[in-house]
């Protein structure tokens, strides 16, 4: 299966888990062709946004940076990122992420169920 970038579907998200400015997410793989997976995409938060602080209690989320710099919570320890770092948070752990930087933080994030 090849999935070209012009199909993939891309939704802008406001306050996404309560958290500043809009989340722009392009979906990398439809739902239809996911298994055990809850998403697997690529997200992009301008300077100052942020993904509100939740927890994953029934499946772990991976974020990839590819892009900028941003500060996680990580069940309450703030963690700076940039480019190559990877964000791992399942189990009933906490997490969030904010921009930090001048230009867009870009990420893949993966849901998997456990």
């Amino acid at each position: 299966m090849v999935i070209q970038r012009k199909n993939m579907r891309v939704e802008v998200k406001a306050r996404l888990r309560e958290g500043e400015g809009a989340v722009t997410l392009t979906h990398l793989v439809p739902a239809a062709a996911r298994r055990r997976c809850g998403l697997f995409a690529e997200l992009s938060l301008e300077p100052g946004a942020s993904i509100g602080y939740h927890d994953h209690p029934q499946d772990v989320e991976y974020f990839i940076i590819q892009h900028g710099t941003g500060l996680v919570n990580d069940n309450g320890a703030e963690v700076p990122v940039r480019k190559g770092d990877v964000v791992i948070t399942g189990n009933g752990s906490f997490h969030g992420i904010k921009n930090t930087g001048p230009g867009t933080l870009d990420m893949i994030a993966v849901i998997m169920d456990l």
